[in-house]
This record gives structure tokens, sequence and C-alpha cells, in this order.
């Protein structure tokens, strides 16, 4: 948001509270002009922000200060050093640079206990919410563009002119902070995070050849240390210079886009939104492109990857150190103690970004996307996938086909042609793997419905992707929710692609559309669980890579709520008692590609207790938290399909002839083939905004927009295969072609993941309680 000093500043915390009447009459004597109005009375506040250095502004008359000193008690030796704050900004306002005026420096411990500088306040915003509510989006991607083409013009400056002689070591620079902050990191771990060390170890191993350039860098340069004119997109100083020194410039630069690539799983800083999501707000590679255009530089930058990745390792540093001081009782900020959960992410995603090409020419968009705008990686990976498909996934079609039909019988037809197993390795050695979990892809939901609608072009690329069904929702489980045995165990070997999964929740002897009814039992025995119950359309469970089943099952419990009876747990299908039945077929097809749907049987199934997920009675909540994204990746698949099946309806609309027309020239075929299309961008549109609500209120909030396109997007495809079966004919219910199929799938969605009329009564649900609200707030 924007800040003035009445909002941003509050009183004087005790531990940094000082004599003011020392400093008023330090002031008088060596501040010309301070004492023009000597009635009037000095006011003393502290800004909110500038905790490293305290901040305080100062009020006298019309006079306004900002002083900046050292904290209290006993410091590092080379931190806090006010004296190279006032010198740098000393040698930028004279020629130029947007800095505050510096007034005053005092070394004279003795006034106020600790050295500080005087420098003019400057009047203007200050934005602490990096997404800049309040403001249009021209006017936000106009604050964008003026702070990086201020941070091109610091480091255009010459470094001799500015006179800064001893300021910084500068050659160098990169190899020295890779140094400085795995030795910090090292003093200050409080676990092992293997991330931390192997991403520090690369870094050394791939310095950049041009960590001999020299720029004067700010170290912290990002929104919420800028001051903006008051009315216009223009910088007009530049705040908290305590970390600058001479160093490579990129540094800086990456700095400013650390959040772009931030992950996820974890609370954003200043905001807590993802910059790519907030119209107006330029892409990374935008911001790349103003910034070299205004240093004359190339913009396909060398080594990106290296400073993105050093940015995340400093950043995780910074907060391991945090959280050490926590643990010390050293640090004030009641949030401190959080800082522990955030190490391993960062240093992971510094890791991911190591292993990227990442690329900083930015792709034409197309049009038809941008309501719902794709992230960067999101556009770049949909490129890749695309190009994927058309050179390697629709040609080994007809292969793939012959090798299920002539296999219809054996044993193995459960199994992959080698064909498959071929495309795999190729996916993963191009990156295009687990591209559905954005914990590892790096991509939102919107970016993966978009991803998700071209492989559901054809049956078995999911698979080739490793984004197949069920194993997607498993992985999700797993991931959110696994303890790190079962992540390492199962999770791991998931994301490799060495195995795949089954999951059980359906049974044939209980309606399962209302899930409080399953009976499958989970009962505590010693040391273990005894697993009973039958489960059917357990989807996976006939491929021979299957080598675990997630099953859901009812625990003894002590709780009243019907939602809280129910566990999920882990079944190695080895396990003594589990015991395969029989394959169902849907409409007459065994979706062999997959592994089958299955009923399974389990026969006083034991398994260890620390297969539990989560806890006892932890089921339901487990099964949201699964089916959130897992439902709308149907619905994202089934809109290439829908892209499919219209192409198959026109071809033949084209190509056959009734009644001396063609079939295209018959009004009621034409009209089909509209109503198709519009149906397909309306589905199309409810998903991606059911997938962008997950993105920024997530899965709980968006539950309506998810019942919504899980209702919607089955029922409207289906009606297009209807139309395009009636166009073929006889043809389009026969095995010679794939629409009888497609048929079968989308119907078979109206079910999956419970029917349409429990997710119709859920949305009539939320859709009375939230006009009661609307009633209730307008009276």
């Amino acid at each position: 948001m924007e800040m003035d000093v009445t909002s941003d500043t509050v009183e004087v915390l005790p531990q940094h509270k000082f004599d003011v009447r020392s400093l008023e009459a330090y002031l008088n004597q060596y501040l010309p002009g301070f004492g023009a109005e000597p009635r009037a009375v000095l006011t003393v506040t502290q800004y909110r922000s500038g905790q490293s250095n305290p901040t305080f502004f100062l009020q006298k008359g019309p006079q306004a200060y900002v002083l900046r000193k050292k904290p209290p008690g006993s410091l590092l030796p080379k931190a806090h050093k006010i004296d190279r704050e006032f010198k740098v900004q000393k040698a930028l306002f004279s020629v130029g640079f947007p800095v505050p005026e510096p007034l005053l420096y005092c070394s004279d411990a003795s006034i106020i206990g600790t050295e500080f500088y005087v420098m003019q306040h400057v009047q203007g915003r200050i934005f602490r919410d990096f997404s800049i509510p309040g403001v249009s989006p021209a006017e936000r991607t106009a604050i964008y563009v003026s702070m990086v083409e201020t941070l091109a013009w610091l480091h255009s400056l010459n470094v001799k002119s500015l006179r800064l002689e001893g300021y910084g070591y500068g050659v160098g620079y990169c190899k020295r902070q890779i140094s400085t902050w795995t030795n910090q990191y090292q003093a200050a771990a409080h676990q092992d995070i293997p991330a931390m060390d192997q991403l520090s170890k690369w870094l050394m191993k791939n310095l950049p050849d041009s960590d001999s350039e020299e720029s004067l860098i700010h170290g912290d340069f990002k929104l919420d240390n800028i001051v903006f004119h008051p009315k216009e997109s223009r910088v007009i100083a530049v705040l908290d210079w305590e970390l600058s020194t001479f160093g490579h410039p990129l540094t800086d630069l990456a700095h400013l886009s650390l959040f772009y690539f931030w992950p996820r799983t974890l609370p954003m800083p200043n905001g807590g939104f993802h910059i790519q999501e907030n119209t107006g707000i330029p892409w990374m590679e935008e911001l790349i492109s103003i910034y070299c255009r205004c240093r004359g530089i190339d913009p396909n930058l060398p080594n990106w990857n290296f400073f993105m990745a050093l940015s995340f390792f400093k950043f995780a540093g910074i907060a391991q150190g945090v959280y050490s001081r926590f643990l010390l009782g050293n640090n004030s900020s009641e949030d401190s103690f959080l800082m522990a959960n955030i190490v391993q992410p960062l240093a992971e995603t510094g890791l991911q970004l190591s292993k990227r090409t990442l690329s900083t020419v930015l792709p034409r968009a197309d049009p038809k996307n941008q309501l719902f705008a794709q992230t960067r990686r999101g556009q770049e990976v949909l490129t890749k996938v695309k190009q994927f498909m058309r050179q390697h996934v629709f040609p080994a079609e007809k292969e793939i086909a012959e090798y299920y039909a002539q296999n219809g019988n054996a044993e193995t037809r459960w199994g992959h042609p080698s064909v498959i197993e071929k495309l795999k390795e190729m996916a993963k050695a191009e990156g295009l793997w687990n591209l559905f979990l954005p914990a590892v892809s790096g991509l939102s939901q919107l970016d993966y419905a978009l991803i998700a609608e071209e492989t559901g072009k054809c049956f078995f690329a999911p698979d080739v992707f490793n984004c197949q069904a069920p194993d997607t929702g498993n992985m999700e489980v797993l991931h959110l929710y696994g303890s790190e045995q079962q992540k390492q165990q199962w999770l791991e070997p998931l994301l490799r692609g060495d195995i795949t999964s089954a999951f059980c929740m359906t049974e044939p002897n209980v309606s399962s559309s209302d899930a409080t009814n399953i009976e499958c039992s989970i009962q505590r025995d010693g040391d273990g669980y005894i697993v009973n119950g039958k489960k059917w359309w357990s989807s996976g469970a006939g491929n021979p890579k299957c080598k675990i089943a997630v099953v859901l099952g009812r625990t003894e419990t002590a709780s009243v709520s019907r939602h809280k009876q129910h566990s999920m747990i882990l079944v190695p299908m080895d396990t003594p008692g589990v015991e395969l039945i029989r394959p169902l077929p849907v409409f007459g097809y065994m979706d062999n590609e997959h592994g089958g749907h299955w009923e399974v049987h389990f026969n006083h199934v034991r398994v260890p207790a620390t297969n539990l997920i989560l806890g006892e009675g932890r089921g339901f909540e487990i099964s949201q938290g699964r089916l959130g994204p897992g439902r709308i990746h149907h619905c994202m698949r089934s809109v290439g399909l829908a892209e499919r099946i219209l192409q198959l309806m026109c071809e033949r609309a084209v190509q056959r002839v009734a009644f001396k027309k063609k079939l295209y020239e018959h009004e009621v075929v034409a009209h089909w083939i509209a109503k198709s299309r519009i149906a397909i961008e309306e589905v199309r549109l409810l998903t991606l905004k059911a997938a962008h609500s997950i993105d920024t209120v997530g899965s709980a909030a968006a539950r309506k927009e998810i019942a919504m396109i899980k209702v919607a997007a089955p029922k409207a495809i289906c009606k297009i295969a209807d139309r395009a079966i009636q166009v073929y004919g006889g043809a389009g219910v026969s095995q010679d072609f794939p629409l009888a199929r497609m048929y079968a799938t989308i119907r078979t969605l109206r079910l999956a993941d419970g029917p349409d009329e429990v997710h119709l009564s859920a949305i009539a649900k939320m859709e009375l309680q939230e006009q009661a609200r609307r009633l209730t707030a307008r009276m």
C-alpha cells in the first residue's frame, strides 16, 4: 500500500529511545536552519521499517528530517556502518542521482548513545505492497518501469567519478558473496538442509566469467526502498544504502526479479501475491529488456540462472540467520520463528533455477489467453509442450493403438509399449516432467491449465509427461501431507516415474457419492493398522509399475463429526492380502494405457502405523486438498479433448456428401459446429477462472468455481462428442474412429470425483449463502 509519514511511523520503541533534548541541542548548533523557529517543539517518531539501522522521523515546525542510527548493544564488526550510508548518499546526491540530501553526520556516540546521521525528508509515496493496489494498471506499469530505469541509471554511473575510494572490493564480488553466505549459513544452521550445501557448491563451480565487472550496487533494491513522486510515477529517492558496495550489477537486478520465482508454497512478502498474475505489472523479461536498453547492453544476459540462484541462496541464508537470532532471543520480530520453514523451499527453488536455462527473450502471447495471462515460465513450457506433441506424441498414436489392439487379451496389455517409455525419457530430458506440481515445476495452476489442454488431445500424452491420474493426485497428497519418510519412500520414485500408484476410495457395496458411507476399515493393531474392505474403480491398479495404493477407510474415533471418522493410509501393492479381483471396462473400453480401473479387495492387510497419512480422522481433510487442483485437471484435459473432437467433426463435415451437399452445408451441421466452438470457449474460460482462483485465493476459497467447472465441462463436451458421432454416423460408434472412446471417457467424468448432482447441490448452497450475506450487508 501507499504509505505516508503518519501511517508509517510509531512511537519510539523502548529499546531505541534516546535523549531528545541532547539531540535537539546538537542539531541547533550544527545543522543549518534547524533552529529557525526556536519555539517549535521537536517531535520524534520511529519508522516501522528500517529495523536493521533504526530510522526516525524528526519534525520541528515546518522542517522535516530523517535520522538513522546504529542499533544499541554489541554489534558485528562490519555491520551497521552508517558512516558508509552517509558517504555513498553524499556521493550520489552530488551527481544528481535521486537520494535524500545527506545533511549531517555525527560520530560522537555521547549525543544519543550511538553514531547517527541526518538527511532531508523526502515527501512522496512508498509502496509497501508490491501489487500496488489502488492505482490503474497503466500507472502500475509506469511505476515498475521507473524503478528499473533508476536501477539501470545507478549501474551506469562512473565508479571513479563518485570518488568512493575503498568503498568496496569490486572484482570477485560473486565469489565473495557465496563464501560469505555459506559461512554465515553454516554458523547459523539449526538442521541439515542438503539443498543449501548443493546450491553453494554449484554456485562456486559456476561463477560467471564477468565476475570482474564492477558497479556501485545497492544490495537491497526493491519497491519498498523507493520514494515516488506524490502525483507522478517517477522515482524521487532511493533509500536504505546499508548493503551498498562495489560489485556485480546483475545481483541487484536478480534481487529485484526474485519474486517472479517465489515458491507458491510460501507466503509472499510485501503483499502476498505473485507478480506475474497482477494486471499492469511487467513480466520479468520486460523489466530486463528495459534495464538493458537503458544500459546499452545485450538483453540476452549470460548466466542469468546463476544470479537468480545466488539471490535465493542469499535470501535463504538471511532467513536462517533471522531464525538463529530468534532461537538466541536476539530478534524482536514476532514472526521470526516462521523463518525456519522457508529456508529449505528457498534453497530448493535456487537449486531448480540453477539447473534451468532461463531465457530472457519473451515469446508472443496468444491473444485468446490474455484474460487470464500465463506467467513467462508458463508460456515457455506451453510452447515446448506443443512442439513436443507435434514432433513426437501425435506421430506415435498409430503405433501405440496397434500395440494395444494386438495385446488386448495378453498380460502385456497393462504395460506400456517401448515407444511410450522412450517418449517419457525424452520429455524428462527436456524438463517437461511433473508439470502439474507447482512446487516442482514452478508453474501456476493457470499455467498448467493451458498445458493440460494440449496433453488432453491424446489419450496417452499425460503419461509421457508424468502428469497422469491418479498419480498426480497421489503425489499432491504426499507432497502436502506426507511425512519425510513417506516422501522419501514413495513420493520421490513417483516423481522420477520409477513407479506408479492407485487411489482406492469408491466401494461397490455403498453409495460412494456420499463419501461418509465408506466402510473399508483401518483399525489400529499394536504398531500397525489392519485394512479390510472392498474397493472398485481403483484407477491404475493394473499397471505392472503400480507399487503403492492410497486407501481411504474408516477408523475408530470418538469424533461425532461424520467427516472426522475416516483416514488415508499407504498400502504397498505387494502386501499380503491385497487382491486384484477384476478390471472394470468403461463402456467396453479397458483404459489399458493407464493401468485400467480395478476391483481390489483388502483382506486383513497389515501395514506399519507410519503408513498413515497426517493422522487418524484426517481423511476428508486430505481429500479436499487432493481434489482441489485434481478435480480441475480432468476439466483442463477435457478442453483439449473437445478441441480434438471438433477437429474430427469439421474434417468429416468437409469430406462427406449427403443429399447432394457437403455435410457442413446442411444448416443443422453448421449450427452444431458453431455451438461446439462456443461451448469450448465457455468451458475454457470457466476452467481458467477456476485455476486462477486456486492460484490467488486457494482451493478452499475457490471451491465454488471448482464445482462449477466440474459440472459444466464434461456435460458440455459430452454434447460436442454426441454431435460429432452423429456427423460420423455408424462410423462414430465403431472402433475405426476414436469418437466412441472419447465419448466414454468424457461421460465417465460426470461421475469421477463426485457426480454432477452432488456438485450442483454444493453450488446452490454456496450461492444462497453469498446472496444472504449480500442482503445482510445492504440492510
